[in-house]
């Protein structure tokens, strides 16, 4: 039965991040939005410094993603740049599921049997739990 949680686990975890990346690509920003987003893009674009010193590494991971998807079209560097920002949300989803169904079975597993509506939920709380923060 342990293997069965495992492997309904990881199944339903990699569902809530397609859930939650497609969303996030439906409802991405096409162009440069309000606030701090305009500063973060031009400096991922132009790879420059930006008010918050410690954005190095997203300004990095975001000029590959300019390089990787705007295909030469600097119009395209803001969407670029807003979908690694949805990609990374998406991945923090799917971090956040896993571990609420990592607490949630110390929890709920306590005694040492592991049945199928147990299973449930476990999973039906970390689908909850995950979603909620990604709404």
């Amino acid at each position: 039965m342990e293997n069965n949680f495992k492997r309904l686990n990881n199944i339903t975890g990699w569902a809530v991040f397609v859930i939650a990346l497609i969303v996030y690509t439906l409802t991405l920003e096409p162009t440069v939005s309000f606030w701090d987003c305009g500063e973060f893009i031009s400096g991922a674009h132009k790879l420059e410094v930006v008010h918050p010193p410690g954005a190095p590494f997203f300004l990095l991971l975001g000029n590959v993603f300019i390089t990787l998807f705007s295909f030469g079209n600097d119009a395209r560097a803001a969407w670029s740049v807003n979908f690694m920002s949805g990609l990374s949300t998406a991945l923090a989803v799917l971090f956040l599921f896993w571990t609420i169904t990592n607490l949630a079975k110390r929890i709920i597993f306590k005694d040492g049997e592991i049945t199928m509506p147990k299973i449930l939920v476990v999973l039906f709380a970390g689908i909850v739990g995950s979603l909620a923060s990604t709404f």
